[in-house]
Protein backbone atom coordinates (compact mmCIF):
# COMPACT_ATOMS: atom_id res chain seq x y z
CA UNK A 1 0.00 0.00 0.00
CA UNK A 2 1.25 3.49 -0.83
CA UNK A 3 2.38 5.81 1.92
CA UNK A 4 -0.30 8.44 2.56
CA UNK A 5 2.35 11.22 2.51
CA UNK A 6 4.10 9.97 -0.61
CA UNK A 7 4.07 12.33 -3.58
CA UNK A 8 2.81 10.66 -6.74
CA UNK A 9 4.05 12.00 -10.06
CA UNK A 10 1.32 13.36 -12.28
CA UNK A 11 0.91 12.69 -15.98
CA UNK A 12 2.05 14.98 -18.75
CA UNK A 13 -1.61 16.00 -19.12
CA UNK A 14 -1.72 17.11 -15.48
CA UNK A 15 1.51 19.06 -15.86
CA UNK A 16 0.48 20.71 -19.14
CA UNK A 17 -3.11 21.59 -18.22
CA UNK A 18 -2.92 22.28 -14.49
CA UNK A 19 0.73 23.03 -13.80
CA UNK A 20 0.94 20.19 -11.28
CA UNK A 21 3.85 17.80 -11.40
CA UNK A 22 2.80 15.66 -8.44
CA UNK A 23 0.28 15.33 -5.64
CA UNK A 24 0.10 13.35 -2.42
CA UNK A 25 -1.60 9.96 -2.52
CA UNK A 26 -4.27 11.32 -0.18
CA UNK A 27 -5.03 14.26 -2.51
CA UNK A 28 -5.63 11.94 -5.48
CA UNK A 29 -7.80 9.74 -3.28
CA UNK A 30 -9.90 12.49 -1.73
CA UNK A 31 -10.29 14.41 -4.99
CA UNK A 32 -12.09 11.41 -6.43
CA UNK A 33 -14.02 10.85 -3.23
CA UNK A 34 -15.37 14.41 -3.35
CA UNK A 35 -16.39 13.94 -6.97
CA UNK A 36 -18.20 10.73 -6.00
CA UNK A 37 -20.05 12.45 -3.15
CA UNK A 38 -21.21 15.24 -5.47
CA UNK A 39 -22.13 13.02 -8.42
CA UNK A 40 -23.79 10.58 -6.01
CA UNK A 41 -25.91 13.25 -4.35
CA UNK A 42 -28.90 12.00 -6.33
CA UNK A 43 -28.48 8.58 -4.73
CA UNK A 44 -26.54 6.88 -7.51
CA UNK A 45 -23.28 7.02 -9.41
CA UNK A 46 -24.20 5.34 -12.70
CA UNK A 47 -21.62 3.59 -14.84
CA UNK A 48 -21.21 6.64 -17.12
CA UNK A 49 -20.25 8.87 -14.17
CA UNK A 50 -17.92 6.25 -12.65
CA UNK A 51 -16.29 5.73 -16.05
CA UNK A 52 -15.79 9.50 -16.36
CA UNK A 53 -14.03 9.54 -12.98
CA UNK A 54 -11.84 6.53 -13.71
CA UNK A 55 -10.85 7.78 -17.17
CA UNK A 56 -10.13 11.27 -15.86
CA UNK A 57 -8.05 10.06 -12.94
CA UNK A 58 -6.04 7.75 -15.17
CA UNK A 59 -5.46 10.69 -17.52
CA UNK A 60 -4.01 12.81 -14.68
CA UNK A 61 -1.85 9.97 -13.38
CA UNK A 62 -3.72 8.68 -10.33
CA UNK A 63 -2.36 5.31 -9.19
CA UNK A 64 -4.49 2.23 -9.91
CA UNK A 65 -4.63 1.63 -6.15
CA UNK A 66 -6.52 4.93 -5.79
CA UNK A 67 -8.86 4.11 -8.67
CA UNK A 68 -9.70 0.74 -7.12
CA UNK A 69 -10.66 2.49 -3.87
CA UNK A 70 -13.14 4.69 -5.75
CA UNK A 71 -15.08 1.59 -6.79
CA UNK A 72 -15.86 0.63 -3.18
CA UNK A 73 -16.09 4.08 -1.59
CA UNK A 74 -19.26 4.70 0.46
CA UNK A 75 -20.11 8.06 -1.11
CA UNK A 76 -23.64 8.00 0.32
CA UNK A 77 -22.35 8.33 3.88
CA UNK A 78 -19.35 10.58 3.27
CA UNK A 79 -19.36 14.30 4.05
CA UNK A 80 -17.88 17.03 1.87
CA UNK A 81 -16.84 18.87 5.04
CA UNK A 82 -14.55 15.96 5.97
CA UNK A 83 -13.07 15.39 2.53
CA UNK A 84 -12.48 18.88 1.12
CA UNK A 85 -9.73 19.89 3.60
CA UNK A 86 -7.72 16.82 2.54
CA UNK A 87 -7.20 18.16 -0.99
CA UNK A 88 -4.17 20.42 -1.02
CA UNK A 89 -1.82 21.73 -3.64
CA UNK A 90 1.05 24.15 -3.33
CA UNK A 91 0.74 25.72 -6.76
CA UNK A 92 -0.17 29.40 -6.60
CA UNK A 93 -1.37 29.59 -10.21
CA UNK A 94 -3.82 26.67 -9.85
CA UNK A 95 -7.21 26.89 -8.19
CA UNK A 96 -7.95 23.46 -6.75
CA UNK A 97 -11.35 24.75 -5.69
CA UNK A 98 -12.45 25.87 -9.15
CA UNK A 99 -10.94 22.83 -10.84
CA UNK A 100 -12.73 20.52 -8.45
CA UNK A 101 -16.09 22.21 -9.12
CA UNK A 102 -15.50 22.07 -12.88
CA UNK A 103 -14.77 18.35 -12.70
CA UNK A 104 -17.73 17.75 -10.38
CA UNK A 105 -20.05 19.36 -12.91
CA UNK A 106 -18.52 17.37 -15.80
CA UNK A 107 -18.77 14.08 -13.91
CA UNK A 108 -22.31 14.77 -12.72
CA UNK A 109 -23.41 15.47 -16.29
CA UNK A 110 -21.74 12.34 -17.71
CA UNK A 111 -25.05 10.48 -17.48
CA UNK A 112 -26.85 13.30 -19.34
CA UNK A 113 -28.82 14.13 -16.16
CA UNK A 114 -27.47 16.95 -14.01
CA UNK A 115 -29.96 16.42 -11.21
CA UNK A 116 -31.16 19.04 -8.73
CA UNK A 117 -29.38 17.10 -5.95
CA UNK A 118 -26.09 17.15 -7.86
CA UNK A 119 -26.47 20.87 -8.51
CA UNK A 120 -27.12 21.46 -4.80
CA UNK A 121 -24.04 19.39 -3.90
CA UNK A 122 -21.92 21.52 -6.28
CA UNK A 123 -23.34 24.66 -4.70
CA UNK A 124 -22.59 23.35 -1.19
CA UNK A 125 -19.03 22.43 -2.20
CA UNK A 126 -18.56 25.89 -3.72
CA UNK A 127 -19.70 27.52 -0.48
CA UNK A 128 -17.40 25.31 1.60
CA UNK A 129 -14.51 26.10 -0.75
CA UNK A 130 -15.21 29.84 -0.83
CA UNK A 131 -15.86 29.95 -4.57
CA UNK A 132 -18.23 32.78 -5.50
CA UNK A 133 -21.58 31.83 -7.03
CA UNK A 134 -20.86 33.68 -10.28
CA UNK A 135 -17.74 31.56 -10.82
CA UNK A 136 -19.71 28.38 -10.15
CA UNK A 137 -22.37 29.45 -12.68
CA UNK A 138 -19.64 30.31 -15.20
CA UNK A 139 -18.09 26.85 -14.76
CA UNK A 140 -21.49 25.22 -15.42
CA UNK A 141 -21.95 27.33 -18.56
CA UNK A 142 -18.43 26.41 -19.70
CA UNK A 143 -19.21 22.69 -19.34
CA UNK A 144 -22.44 23.19 -21.32
CA UNK A 145 -20.50 25.02 -24.05
CA UNK A 146 -17.93 22.21 -24.19
CA UNK A 147 -20.72 19.66 -24.57
CA UNK A 148 -22.23 21.65 -27.45
CA UNK A 149 -18.82 21.99 -29.10
CA UNK A 150 -18.28 18.23 -28.81
CA UNK A 151 -21.73 17.64 -30.35
CA UNK A 152 -20.88 19.98 -33.21
CA UNK A 153 -17.57 18.22 -33.82
CA UNK A 154 -19.31 14.84 -33.88
CA UNK A 155 -21.90 16.19 -36.32
CA UNK A 156 -19.14 17.47 -38.60
CA UNK A 157 -16.86 14.45 -38.57
CA UNK A 158 -19.49 11.70 -38.41
CA UNK A 159 -21.56 13.06 -41.30
CA UNK A 160 -21.22 11.20 -44.57
CA UNK A 161 -19.62 13.12 -47.42
CA UNK A 162 -22.02 14.10 -50.22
Amino acid sequence: MANEEQMIAGSEYLKRNYGLSSAPFEAYLNYGYVLLVIAGADGDVPESEMNWLINHQRMVGAPEEVIEKYKTFDYKNAKLEDLLPKIKADVPTWSAQRTLLYHAIKMSRADKDYSKEEQEAVKKAAELLGVPEDITVALKVLVEMEEKTESMLKALILTETL
